[in-house]
């Protein structure tokens, strides 16, 4: 399973969970504070700083209270999950659609395999393929009101997806 934290500067953190772990509320906040926080001091600098907004999906584990609690910890800010949207899905339609048609056609035999196809494909997209699946701003200022705007002009977006 691969946990993919990504802007529309490019991808943050690749996270591979380990064959039979699941995502549980704790696996998830160990990760963000072990994993993702270090990603974006060492890959995003001065984002800490200005602030980080985390765009998930509602599922149960992303949501209990102990990553809620890392989350504040961690001084993020979560958005609330709008309702289903393939705009607002961007990982699920324009990351991991294409990414299962590549490796589609590919024999990998082994956990390793996989994970140097999904490197090897990540690094061959353009410089403008993360920019052009990211949100639309027109989008988000519509579902999360006029503040938006000033938000997004002060705090970044990472966006997470779980597949």
């Amino acid at each position: 399973m691969l946990d993919l934290f990504w802007d529309e500067r490019g991808v943050i953190l690749k996270h591979y969970m380990p064959r039979g772990i699941t995502v549980t509320s704790a696996t998830y906040a160990e990760l963000l504070k072990s994993h993702l926080f270090p990603a974006i001091k060492s890959k995003r600098r001065g984002f800490l700083s200005t602030g980080v907004l985390l765009q998930h999906d509602n599922a149960r584990p992303l949501t209990a209270r102990s990553p809620v609690a890392t989350i504040q910890d961690l001084s993020f800010e979560c958005l609330p999950h709008p309702p289903y949207s393939s705009d607002l899905a961007p990982s699920d339609f324009h990351v991991f659609g294409p990414l299962k048609e590549a490796m589609g056609s590919k024999s990998l035999r082994s956990d390793e395999d996989v994970q140097q196809a999904v490197h090897e494909w990540l690094h061959s997209q353009s410089l403008f393929f993360f920019p052009e699946v990211s949100m639309h701003s027109e989008t988000l200022e519509h579902l999360y009101g006029k503040q938006w705007s000033l938000r997004r002009k002060m705090k970044s977006l990472c966006t997470l997806c779980v597949q």
